[in-house]
């Protein structure tokens, strides 16, 4: 089942995709929003409600907004990908936790929208992931247990502002978290449509080309072990988004540099969920960016 969060003339709303664009609106069936409903363990009654209910709107007809539009904690991985870790050519031991990240919901955008590139930078870069939406509250889970916390699984491409992302000496909070500039979706497909045990690959195309590809079965950190890891210090609720890490490839890493330019599109597909796809476009230039303040000196991630 694809479940989705959209606007339509202005209010939001969600739903169940229905065919490749047929829209099942579920707004009205007793539940604020798909995050509501997740809390709620609703998922199987809205199903089989929505098995008498027809398509009233098509993909055309609304603006796509991530999965959960507003989740209480959205936390990323950073470097899970095993050949990641090489390639910073440190020389670093493979890391025994997590490093992780906290994003907040205005910076990412739905399908569709235009992601956008701050004018006070030129280095916006993509970070294609697979991301988990937690849909029962839990602390302390063990890992065996992990996958009954998982409501579904949507594509992330984590954009990243990289010459921000190092203006702190110990987080890359910054630089994560300019609005716009990350999206997700174009859906959340529930985890019994998925075998917990079956790698899955994620891939990143920009402008049609293949940037990175990669397969879960590469991860340093498992989806289990990542949520047994964060629930020992943060309870994940109902809602909750984990954006698990970016395979080897994004832009920053090519020499020169490859960042994200407006009109670029960039797609992020993951087989079992579909194709996050969005079109770079310069933010509004509200203010000119020497009023804009900031660090003077800033080093690249």
């Amino acid at each position: 089942m694809k479940l989705l969060s959209f606007e339509h003339r202005g209010h939001a709303r969600f739903g169940l995709l229905r065919g490749d664009d047929g829209i099942v609106d579920l707004s009205e069936l007793g539940y604020a929003s798909l995050r509501a409903a997740i809390a709620a363990q609703a998922l199987p009654e809205l199903a089989r409600r929505a098995a008498a209910l027809g398509v009233s709107l098509r993909l055309a007809d609304v603006r796509l907004l991530p999965p959960i539009p507003a989740p209480e904690k959205i936390i990323c991985v950073g470097v899970n990908y095993g050949n990641r870790n090489e390639e910073y050519k440190d020389g670093s031991a493979p890391p025994a936790y997590p490093s992780v990240f906290p994003r907040f919901p205005g910076s990412f955008v739905g399908h569709g929208q235009p992601l956008l590139r701050p004018r006070v930078s030129r280095q916006l870069d993509y970070e294609g992931e697979i991301a988990l939406i937690i849909g029962k509250r839990g602390r302390h889970i063990p890992a065996a247990e992990a996958w009954s916390h998982v409501a579904g699984l949507t594509c992330c491409n984590e954009g990243t502002v990289r010459d921000w992302v190092r203006h702190g000496k110990f987080n890359v909070t910054q630089g994560k978290n300019f609005d716009g500039s990350g999206s997700m979706g174009p859906w959340m497909a529930t985890a019994d449509e998925f075998d917990p045990t079956a790698p899955l690959t994620v891939t990143t195309r920009v402008n049609g080309e293949q940037r990175q590809h990669d397969t879960t079965a590469n991860l340093m950190f498992p989806f289990a072990e990542l949520i047994r890891y964060i629930s020992i210090w943060t309870t994940l609720e109902p809602g909750d988004v984990i954006s698990t890490g970016t395979p080897v490839g994004a832009g920053v890493r090519f020499d020169p540099p490859r960042f994200l330019e407006p009109g670029d599109v960039v797609e992020v597909e993951v087989p079992g969920i579909g194709t996050l796809s969005n079109t770079v476009a310069d933010e509004s230039a509200a203010e000119k960016p020497d009023q804009i303040k900031g660090p003077r000196t800033s080093h690249a991630q």
